[in-house]
């Protein structure tokens, strides 16, 4: 039947002050049935401003996720805390699904050693600001770990084992944490957190150093937030050949050399491990350098020999300065740490990584205008010789790549 009116004045009202202001659609009132389902949606999301603040902050809390999320997230599910949490984990996954093909070059490197092994793991998000998340440390932290334990056998003959994310996304990790807990994969695991950081998120590589004589492995991590942890890893196994020689000293001495990998970037352990084009292409280099001083051929030879041990002592571990006492190379710092030890001590392999390295970086969301005003800033014009070098290409109105010209 249909309602008079009054009737219809009456609803108006109560809706207005139910603070429901939609307009009704056709037939809607001749249904009368439709007013008592919009007063019972109405009333059941009743929640006071005290306990939508406190459920905004449980589950911002549980997921990690942007606080304007969390709260649309809460409406949409009538303030179920538990419904919002499942539904904010799968609208999750599917952004990381999204944002997978976003440069991510920033992250960390976890390490995980053991008395013959160590592994080092890099992760990577877009930012720096993630990879100070404690969930994003977690991860990078709990993934090392994995990775030590997934090494098998076999490979543990190899002094060096390099991998990719393939060799470990499959593998069952059990998460221990407030905010993500339970067994899952690798792959799993990596796709909630980035759900959670909003960004992506990839486990890029990893790195396996194993010993199987008598010896030690060391390791090194700068810009650590905690340890385990940090932004540029060096690793390296110091072997003596005595099996009953102490290793007290070795420990001391690989944790200084692991340092040392760090600060001085080594390419090659000794001179014989220099590839010969290397050798041939730094000569050329040089001899074409030399040749413009207009110098006889004999001084222009020994002007190339010079450099060339120059460039050796740049780039071979054994030969170069020791960085905590430059009066003393590599090489004559493991002699006298075999007198110490009372028997032959050597490097059998070293490792250093670092977070982004050979990954092309993007600037994004800056305009045109802003990109104007940056290259026409004091700053900018104060080191123009080196902007000199950069590339600005526009590849959107709100997206900017910087490039370093060949």
């Amino acid at each position: 039947m249909a309602l008079s009116w009054a009737a219809k004045l009456s609803k108006g009202i109560l809706l207005k002050e139910l603070g429901i202001h939609r307009q009704p659609r056709y037939g809607e009132f001749g249904n009368p049935n439709s007013l008592s389902l919009m007063l019972l949606r109405s009333f059941s999301m009743e929640v006071s401003a005290s306990e939508q603040m406190n459920l905004i902050r449980q589950l911002r809390e549980r997921t990690s996720a942007p606080i304007k999320d969390v709260k649309a997230t809460l409406v949409g599910c009538n303030w179920d805390i538990e419904a919002a949490q499942k539904d904010l984990r799968k609208r999750g996954v599917v952004l990381a699904s999204k944002k997978s093909s976003r440069t991510a070059a920033e992250g960390l490197l976890a390490v995980a050693q053991n008395g013959k092994k160590a592994v080092v793991v890099e992760l990577n998000c877009e930012t720096d600001f993630v990879a100070r998340n404690e969930i994003f440390q977690f991860l990078a932290s709990s993934l090392a770990r994995v990775a030590l334990s997934a090494v098998s056998p076999v490979q543990q003959i190899q002094e060096a084992f390099p991998f990719g994310s393939e060799y470990l996304e499959n593998i069952k990790i059990n998460l221990d944490h407030p905010k993500i807990c339970g067994e899952t994969t690798v792959q799993s695991a990596v796709t909630e957190v980035a759900a959670m950081v909003g960004e992506n998120v990839k486990l890029r590589r990893g790195f396996a150093l194993s010993t199987s004589s008598h010896g030690v492995i060391s390791s090194y991590l700068h810009t650590s937030p905690q340890p385990g942890l940090g932004r540029i890893a060096g690793l390296l196994t110091l072997e003596v050949e005595d099996e009953n020689a102490s290793l007290d000293a070795l420990q001391r001495i690989g944790s200084s050399l692991a340092m040392h990998i760090v600060a001085s970037k080594p390419l090659f352990l000794s001179k014989e491990l220099v590839s010969s084009e290397a050798i041939e292409s730094e000569r050329d280099i040089l001899k074409s350098q030399a040749e413009s001083s207009g110098k006889s051929q004999m001084a222009i030879e020994k002007m190339v020999e010079g450099r060339m041990r120059k460039y050796f002592e740049e780039v071979v571990l054994l030969e170069q300065k020791f960085v905590m006492n430059d009066s003393v190379n590599v090489k004559s710092l493991l002699n006298d740490l075999s007198k110490e030890v009372g028997s032959s001590v050597k490097i059998g392999n070293f490792l250093r990584m670092e977070v982004g390295e050979g990954i092309q970086r993007y600037i994004t969301h800056w305009s045109p205008i802003f990109v104007h005003k940056l290259k026409h800033s004091f700053y900018c014009n104060e080191v123009a010789g080196a902007v000199q070098n950069l590339k600005l290409e526009l590849h959107s109105v709100d997206e900017v790549r910087f490039e370093l010209q060949a």
